[in-house]
């Protein structure tokens, strides 16, 4: 067994690795990952993939990452005050979702239990929209009662288990973001002064 404190290769074909087994995770399922197909997918030797990763729970860990990076960026974009803070948020938790689908089709097992069982992921969306919670406060966009943490978390869990359950529905992307957008939309009206 290889020993996590030894320094293993990051060049490369590491990155190949990692795409190959989102690209297998996506069209086959992560729970059906195996090193073995990764060295199909590449002509590759297990020392290859040794030389990198001490095991193919890494690798999914590494696509998981890569994942959330994908859903973060969507926030990259910053609120045009001159637009409304309404579409404004609409249009990001949709990016989200639409960034994300695809891998989450076939990854989504195992991105929902890493989400559950990792904290950095919840913790960083959580303050990302506490932040926008702030903000519609303090321009008096929305009702200054409400509870920033408490919508926070709210607004994880709905963005977090519609992409789940639409997923699990084998609803086409477009059907998601229809339903998502015209979902979401009722829970942000209810948000406004």
């Amino acid at each position: 067994m290889a020993n996590k404190d030894i320094m293993l290769i990051n060049d490369e074909m590491s990155d190949m690795i990692i795409a190959a087994a989102a690209k297998l995770a996506t069209t086959e399922g992560a729970h059906n990952l195996t090193v073995r197909k990764v060295l199909r997918e590449l002509e590759i030797t297990n020392r290859v993939f040794y030389n990198r990763f001490h095991n193919i729970g890494e690798v999914l860990e590494i696509v998981y990452k890569n994942t959330v990076m994908q859903m973060r960026e969507c926030l990259a974009q910053k609120y045009d005050e001159k637009k409304d803070f309404f579409e404004y948020v609409l249009d990001v938790l949709t990016q989200v979702l639409i960034a994300t689908y695809d891998i989450r089709e076939q990854f989504s097992q195992y991105a929902f239990e890493y989400d559950s069982i990792n904290d950095t992921n919840y913790i960083w969306w959580r303050a990302e929209i506490k932040k926008l919670v702030e903000y519609a406060k303090g321009k008096d966009l929305i009702k200054k009662d409400i509870d920033a943490d408490a919508l926070s978390y709210s607004i994880w869990c709905f963005s977090r288990g519609f992409n789940a359950d639409a997923i699990c529905r084998r609803f086409t992307k477009e059907e998601a973001v229809e339903y998502f957008r015209y979902g979401m939309s009722f829970f942000l009206e209810g948000l406004k002064k």
